[in-house]
């Protein structure tokens, strides 16, 4: 029955960013026709840049939700809100446990249906396994440290929530590698991640600040990930050179203009 879940959530979100795909191809190619050919032998790859405040405001956001950890004040007001998008532990809809992967499925899956991303499996790959190590390294490190007793237990490893941050990471990744063919497949991601973040508050596994948390982790784990595979890996085929070409030719003559971005 859990695999059941998994695959159609699965297959759901990749039969529904497919067609989000769908219009734009057909709007390129349109376009395509109308200008005239370009020779271009790689495309730029963006994704690797890094500003200081992508790491900064997440870092921040995640320091202000652990002050509602074993504060009192502000511990009230979080488990008044808990009180309020809860189910308090009488009904539990697990798709939480499932929907966590599917961004970071839809990855592999939109690749398996022809449509390409920003890298190839074997870069992509490596990617994802980095980002997910450092998640796991930052959730576990932090759920030590904090020992946050959990809303419906006394498990005290609830800050932060390692879901929401998985979701976050695959949508982030998601975000990534799509968002030069379709802006809506990685919206369709951060949706998928917001609800298994809200999943995580409704079935009483965890407070708010632990999701906020947890969704910033995942974000950000990404974004250095990104960051330092250009760094590490200086063989890769994001860090080659752009190189287009295009001829012209007027009354004075004709030649062929050239741009190479390093």
């Amino acid at each position: 029955m859990k695999i059941y879940y998994f695959e159609k959530v699965s297959l759901f979100i990749i039969g529904f960013l497919t067609y989000c795909v769908v219009p734009a191809h057909a709007q390129v190619q349109k376009q395509d026709s109308l200008h005239q050919t370009v020779s271009l032998q790689h495309v730029t790859d963006d994704t690797h840049n890094l500003r200081l405040k992508e790491v900064l405001i997440p870092t921040a956001v995640i320091g202000a939700s652990a002050l509602f950890v074993h504060n009192g004040w502000l511990t009230k007001q979080r488990e008044n809100v808990q009180n309020v998008l809860s189910a308090k532990g009488k009904y539990k809809f697990k798709l939480d446990d499932h929907s966590q992967y599917a961004p970071m499925v839809a990855v592999y899956g939109l690749n398996l249906c022809g449509i390409k991303g920003k890298h190839g499996f074997k870069d992509r790959t490596i990617i994802l396994a980095m980002s997910y190590a450092t998640v796991g390294i930052l959730v576990n490190t932090m759920k030590f440290v904090f020992k946050e007793k959990r809303p419906d237990s006394n498990a005290r490893n609830s800050f932060p929530s390692g879901h929401t941050a998985t979701a976050f990471m695959g949508a982030e990744f998601l975000y990534k590698e799509y968002k030069d063919v379709s802006p809506w497949i990685g919206y369709t991601g951060y949706a998928v991640a917001a609800t298994t973040g809200y999943l995580r508050i409704y079935n009483n596994r965890h407070y708010i600040n632990d999701v906020i948390a947890g969704a910033c982790i995942g974000i950000t784990s990404v974004k250095l990930t990104y960051w330092l595979y250009s760094k590490c890996f200086k063989k890769a085929k994001c860090n080659k050179a752009t190189f287009a070409s295009v001829p012209y030719y007027s009354s004075d003559g004709w030649g062929m203009n050239m741009c190479i971005v390093f």
